[in-house]
């Protein structure tokens, strides 16, 4: 009898919707075609599936989605809790968590009428704790037509039911050590002590002898240590080295007897000799508000610091070691209700680099005074032996504890930039360092052989209505004459050169200058650690851009780094490394996690027969009393292959380049090649070439041997300021 009062019921309402779509007046906005149901019958037969909701609920918590989240909530759920406060609580959840990602899985659901039951596994991966896997249901309520979810802490872990939420105790083990190729320590934590001197309080009499004993303390010249206590910042305190606790200990009571000196002692991150290669190494600062959400969530403490730049930044996943701790639910109060997980720290590992401390720091002190950089690597393996930027910078000034700090901040406002890593990240046009490019094109098209002869004169004319001058004619020397190929690269003859590109250019192909400089590594990043920049390498688009090319000038633009990497493979018989920093990472029981080996990146497209052409001039560039920088190399007993170069600049003084390879051979010393470039220093003879021909005696010497032509002795110069310093202000990518 029920079931016929339900169908005739049923029957009577589908008349009842008929008849009344019948009666309504056409234009009335009811559509044609079949009749809509009324919501409340869709309701109670045509129900949508509550785990849909929660799965979208659930996946948007995935991808952090929290505005999403909230939008599927009940009203009654959102009337108490705002939609800020709600996406707080997730993210407090997800910092103290340490929360790397969430998993879930829908397990079963309850169906009522207007309310429903999802039951699900969760799992909250920590990256302190580790995995933290639950049971528990989201409960729904049916609005409009569609299921809304039903707001509780237990939604997360059912232990935060009531407004609880999670506290975690962070213990953070030591950051890991840096050291040199010889196992010298470059970065450690350690107990170290700040010297500075006040202005004005020390004792005339005695300034000699305190020079002489922070000398012995710093391993800073007294000159230079003369220079800064002369010429004080503004307040009078000269910040003047870290040195480490043994050090500090030794001679301390000596230090002590003087006036004027400011000692005090600190515990942090110390960086040795104020910084070996402080632009390739880096330094660590204080995590920014701006960070703290994502490396909370990566398990760090908010007072933690981290890697800022180079291997500091490169190798914080070692360095950094991880965190342990225990992380435990707690109440509005913060008392601990229960721990939800525990694990302990990982010490930190030792990462050691390729870096020669006593070359780095020396050639840092041959660049003293200069803009630009430096780079050493061995010829035969790519690895990194010094890359010096300068100005430099003290990376001890991001220790807060360190009472230089302050000072040494101050300096970083040097318009010099100092923390640009000129070496990697400094974009030069190569000038006449990029010949040896071209010679190589001109020699793998045929076109060019070695006895190939060129009247080099003052003037270049082969353009119509354009007259290029050589530097000869610049310089009011006598033209070069008659050259072969080889003597070209020694003269640096640009009418040769000019030449050689625009013939290229109209009778071979248009870009094989460009395709041989690519071919030569130019253009794209090296693969050093640290990253570095690309450069520019275009194809030429008329005659005029192609000559500008061939002796590197117009749109070309090379880091140091790719030069000393492309000169290195010229030394090696063509290969090209990926330039190293890292030797080895070490486990903190000794254990060798990754050894780092040489690296080929690619081969020169270069016949071994014209690389020989190549190497011959670069030889006569020093051993040819007509060579370019051979009287810079007299009496230099070390074989040198080089060149000069010396590169236009819109700012009217040029950039002085010097780049070379040895081939010494010896079994102590792996060969060597060497990129310098001074920016706005002049010629590259005068500038550049005297501070190579330093850094290689310094390589296999020990020690500098020859005096620069501007100095009275090694790091005095004869003047208060060599006229090749007196420098434009730089530009973190100076253009031709």
């Amino acid at each position: 009898m029920s079931r016929f009062r339900f169908v005739s019921a049923l029957s009577l309402f589908l008349l009842t919707a008929v008849l009344l779509a019948a009666c309504t007046p056409p234009g009335t906005g009811t559509p044609s075609g079949p009749t809509a149901l009324p919501s409340p019958f869709i309701a109670t037969t045509h129900v949508p599936d509550p785990q849909v909701v929660a799965e979208a609920y659930l996946r948007a918590w995935q991808q952090n989605d929290y505005p999403s989240m909230y939008a599927l909530l009940t009203s009654v759920s959102k009337d108490a809790i705002s939609k800020d406060k709600f996406i707080a609580y997730y993210k407090d959840i997800a910092e103290n968590a340490a929360l790397q990602s969430v998993d879930f899985r829908i397990r079963s659901s309850l169906l009522a009428p207007r309310s429903a039951q999802v039951a699900y596994t969760v799992t909250l991966h920590s990256a302190v704790v580790g995995d933290i896997t639950r049971d528990t249901v989201m409960h729904l309520s049916l609005e409009k037509g569609i299921w809304r979810v039903q707001w509780d802490e237990a939604l997360i872990l059912p232990e935060l039911h009531g407004g609880k939420r999670l506290a975690l105790d962070l213990q953070v083990p030591a950051r890991g050590e840096i050291f040199d190729r010889d196992d010298r320590v470059i970065a450690t934590q350690t107990e170290a002590m700040s010297i500075g001197l006040m202005a004005g309080q020390v004792d005339p009499e005695q300034e000699d002898s305190l020079f002489s004993l922070l000398w012995r303390v710093t391993g800073i010249p007294p000159a230079y240590l003369r220079s800064a206590y002369e010429s004080p910042p503004p307040g009078g305190y000269v910040p003047i080295a870290e040195v480490s606790a043994d050090v500090a200990d030794k001679y301390y009571q000596q230090l002590v007897e003087y006036s004027g000196i400011v000692l005090r002692r600190y515990t942090g991150r110390w960086y040795y000799g104020g910084g070996v290669s402080p632009h390739g190494v880096g330094y660590i600062s204080a995590l920014q508000p701006n960070e703290l959400d994502k490396y909370r969530r990566k398990g760090y403490r908010v007072d933690q610091k981290i890697g800022r730049m180079g291997l500091e930044r490169w190798g914080e996943p070692y360095l950094a070691g991880k965190n342990g701790g225990t992380l435990y639910v707690v109440d509005d109060k913060g008392n601990i209700i229960q721990a939800l997980g525990k694990a302990p720290p990982r010490p930190a590992d030792t990462l050691y680099t390729t870096i020669d401390r006593d070359l780095q720091l020396q050639a840092q002190q041959a660049m003293k005074g200069f803009v630009g950089a430096i780079v050493v690597l061995e010829r035969d393996t790519g690895r990194v032996l010094a890359l010096v930027s300068s100005p430099g910078f003290d990376p001890n000034a991001f220790e807060a504890a360190n009472f230089n700090s302050g000072a040494l901040l101050q300096q970083l406002n040097n318009p010099g930039k100092p923390l640009l890593d000129r070496a990697t990240h400094g974009l030069y046009p190569p000038g006449s360092i990029f010949k040896i490019i071209t010679m190589a094109a001109a020699l793998e098209s045929g076109r060019f052989q070695e006895d190939t002869i060129y009247d080099c004169g003052y003037e270049f004319k082969e353009i119509p209505g354009l007259t290029l001058y050589d530097w000869t004619y610049e310089h009011g020397f006598h033209p070069s004459g008659r050259l072969n190929l080889p003597e070209g690269l020694m003269r640096s003859c640009n009418p040769y050169f000019w030449h050689i590109g625009l013939d290229l250019y109209k009778h071979y192909k248009p870009n094989a200058v460009a395709q041989m400089a690519r071919g030569f590594g130019l253009g794209s990043p090296t693969g050093i650690e640290i990253g570095d920049e690309a450069g520019q390498i275009l194809d030429p688009t008329n005659e005029r851009e192609a000559v500008q090319q061939a002796i590197g000038q117009g749109t070309t633009l090379v880091t140091p780094l790719q030069v000393a990497d492309y000169v290195a493979a010229v030394g090696n018989g063509g290969t090209l490394y990926v330039p190293q920093l890292v030797e080895k990472i070490v486990a903190p029981d000794g254990q060798v996690i990754k050894q780092f080996k040489p690296k080929v990146r690619g081969h020169l497209p270069v016949s071994p027969e014209n690389l020989a052409i190549i190497r011959k001039g670069m030889r006569m560039v020093v051993a040819n009393p007509r060579g370019t920088a051979y009287w810079r190399f007299l009496n230099f007993g070390i074989p040198l292959y080089g060149k000069t170069g010396t590169a236009s600049t819109a700012a009217g003084k040029p950039h002085a380049w010097f780049v070379a390879y040895t081939d010494a051979q010896r079994e102590d010393k792996p060969d060597i090649a060497v990129a310098v470039v001074v920016e706005y220093g002049g010629e590259g003879s005068e500038v550049a070439a005297p501070i190579l021909r330093r850094v290689v005696e310094i390589y296999f010497y020990g020690k500098p041997r020859a005096l620069y032509p501007w100095e009275a002795q090694i790091g005095v110069t004869r003047t208060p300021t060599p006229e090749t310093t007196a420098t434009p202000t730089p530009t973190a990518t100076p253009k031709p």
